[in-house]
Parts: C-alpha cells; sequence; structure tokens
C-alpha cells in the first residue's frame, strides 16, 4: 500500500535545514499531515474485530504481527459524517508516546496524498472558534503551494483517556 504515497521531492520553503516530513491524507476534501516518522506502515482497510462498549469512533482491534492494534476512524473522531470504505481506505499505523508509554494505533483515512518537507515554524495557530472541539487536535496550519495542509497533534487525537475535544 505505501506506493499510494508520492514523496514530493521539492522541498517547500527555500531547503531550510529544520523541516520535517509529514505524510498527508485526505478526509472530507480536506488534506491532514501528521509527522512521518510516527508512521510505522500504511495498510489498506480490512475488517477488525469490534470492541464492545468503546467509543463509535473505535471500530475495533486488528492483529498485526502479534500486536493488538486499536483502530481509530478519524472521520468519527473529529465528528466528520461516515463514509463507506472504499479501495482507497486505508489504515495508517502510528506510534505514539502518550502519557509516558508508547503506543500503537490504527487510523482510517480516506486516502493517502503525499509527503512534504515542512518547516514547523511556518506553521500557523488554528483559528479561534468558540465551539470547535476539533482545534485542540491541531498543531497548525501550513500552507503548500496553492493549498491548506492541518497539521495534527498525534497524542491529542490518539489520548483516548482525555475527554478534552471527543467526539462518540
Amino acid at each position: 500500500m505505501i506506493d499510494q504515497v508520492e514523496v514530493n521531492q521539492q522541498l517547500m520553503f527555500d531547503g531550510e535545514s529544520d523541516e520535517k516530513q509529514f505524510l498527508t491524507f485526505m478526509m472530507h476534501d480536506e488534506e491532514y499531515g501528521m509527522d512521518i516518522l510516527a508512521v510505522q506502515e500504511i495498510r489498506g482497510w480490512e475488517p477488525v474485530t469490534t470492541i464492545p462498549n468503546s467509543p463509535n469512533f473505535v471500530r475495533g482491534a486488528m492483529n498485526l504481527r502479534g500486536t493488538i492494534v486499536p483502530i481509530i476512524d478519524l472521520r468519527m473522531r473529529f465528528g466528520i459524517n461516515a463514509i463507506e470504505y472504499g479501495p482507497l481506505t486505508v489504515v495508517i499505523v502510528v506510534s505514539v508516546k502518550i502519557k509516558e508509554q508508547q503506543k500503537i494505533m490504527g487510523l482510517v483515512v480516506d486516502a493517502v496524498s503525499d509527503v512534504y518537507s515542512i518547516a514547523e515554524e511556518k506553521a500557523k495557530d488554528v483559528p479561534d472558534f468558540q465551539d470547535s472541539d476539533n482545534a485542540y487536535f491541531v498543531h497548525g496550519l501550513v500552507n503548500v503551494g496553492q493549498k491548506m495542509v492541518v497539521l495534527l497533534n498525534l497524542e491529542k487525537v490518539l489520548d483516548l483517556s482525555d475527554k478534552s475535544g471527543l467526539k462518540g
């Protein structure tokens, strides 16, 4: 599945040395990004084992080479209408440190988009919307060419014990 990712060879900000690479993906016609160093693998969607009494955005769990990996539907986590999974739907398996413990989780997204080199200081703060729980999950907004990419704070997105910004 990784062949869906095309590495963008252009440096977006004049070759600055403090750039990080971000894997971007699509959801609801918007492009989101995450630090590529958190990504362990990208897999096509396959059915998962349902976990009873879990939040509605937790699709279930999969066995990934002996590791039980919870699967989170990011559309549902962000309160975006669910869609039927198609051939481009992927699970991005990430490893993130949450409360001093390394966690492996899978994120269901509509499609993988690209890899960009972005200087983090170019990211702009999220506009202050009074009742926007999802702003809690956003690290910043950055312009890439003619489009805007939402950079996510994966630690906050995946901290299921934190009720801030919780949807579902």
